[in-house]
């Protein structure tokens, strides 16, 4: 059985609704040397060591910061203005899941920094076999 003529241009047009934005090629290029560039700096600043551990740290962070932003506009095309309001969930969760990461990521690194046992060279010559 197949569908009418009428039938393929109503379902065309009701698929052209749903349809999602799309970036130019132009706009994909824009995304990916910001993207690079800010993935970039942050690796020159510890390779290089311009900025004291507490700058760079900030640094990396607000870069990482930029760099989500970039990915949302640029890759995900979300604005406030798509999908009736499911892009500003869709960022508060994005945001909510980021934080979440973060700060437990930092309390596990925090916490085993803080009770590993420290060995002496002669301990660990002893433990791995050296």
């Amino acid at each position: 059985m197949s569908a009418t003529p009428t039938e393929h241009h109503a379902h065309d047009a009701h698929h052209d609704e749903l349809e999602m934005p799309h970036g130019s090629f132009k706009d994909y290029m824009i995304g990916f040397v910001l993207s690079v560039i800010l993935t970039a700096i942050p690796f020159a600043l510890v390779m290089t060591g311009v900025l004291d551990k507490g700058s760079t740290i900030v640094a990396i962070f607000a870069l990482g910061i930029v760099q989500i932003f970039v990915h949302m506009v640029y890759f995900l095309h979300m604005n406030l203005k798509t999908e009736n309001g499911w892009s500003m969930l869709a960022l508060i969760f994005t945001v909510v899941f980021v934080l979440i990461t973060l700060a437990g990521s930092i309390w596990v690194m925090y916490h085993m920094n803080t009770n590993m046992m420290p060995m002496t060279p002669r301990q660990a010559a002893v433990q791995f076999g050296g």
